[in-house]
């Protein structure tokens, strides 16, 4: 099983090897890490990680919490596959046929920012929607990109091309500004081949 874990630990040399070390102890094999944030003295690094062990993202939670300095932030499942481009990707099929620019992203978003399913609303009409998207979406008006959370959900919320493009996620912690910063650019990035 493949997971995504959000830990805060002491921004020092040898914290991020304190935590490789847990996750190895536990019979976590690691895949990735991306380092979110430096400040205050602490670093918030997200790790995927190959899961062989029984037990899911509690389990994993619960055994790293015991760790002394490590905050868990977040265990969730992922299907973002380390070393592949999924980014490239979608833009390449946008590229191929812009005409279904925000369909296509909007199938894409869930799979490149952990969420479960995204949106494209206009006002409060969902025009399009991933598979897992409900029929309706309520949320307070977005006027530049932002993060929300709301009824158990955090939410990436993307103006684009008169549209909003919403991700969302009810599984791991609400959405990082790192997070927030790459949907923005793969949205600017859409927006623009949309208009060709």
């Amino acid at each position: 099983m493949l997971l995504r874990l959000r830990i805060s630990l002491p921004d020092r040399p040898g914290g991020l090897g304190h935590v490789a070390r847990a996750l190895g102890v536990l019979g976590a094999d690691i895949l990735q890490v991306t380092v979110l944030e430096r400040e205050a003295g602490r670093a918030v690094d997200e790790f995927v990680v190959n899961w062989p062990g029984s037990g899911g993202p509690e389990t994993v939670a619960e055994r790293l919490t015991g760790v002394p300095g490590i905050r868990v932030e977040g265990v969730w499942a992922t299907r973002e596959v380390p070393g592949t481009a999924p980014d490239y990707d979608l833009l390449w099929h946008v590229a191929a046929d812009p005409a279904r620019a925000y369909a296509t992203l909007v199938d894409a978003l869930p799979a490149l920012c952990a969420g479960e399913w995204a949106a494209a609303l206009l006002g409060e009409e969902v025009r399009l929607r991933s598979p897992l998207a409900p029929e309706q979406v309520k949320l307070p008006e977005v006027l530049r990109p932002s993060t929300l959370s709301e009824g158990g959900l955090a939410y990436l919320a993307l103006p684009a091309g008169g549209l909003t493009l919403v991700v969302a996620r009810g599984d791991g912690p609400p959405y990082h500004r790192a997070e927030l910063e790459r949907a923005v650019q793969l949205v600017r990035v859409v927006s623009k081949l949309a208009e060709c």
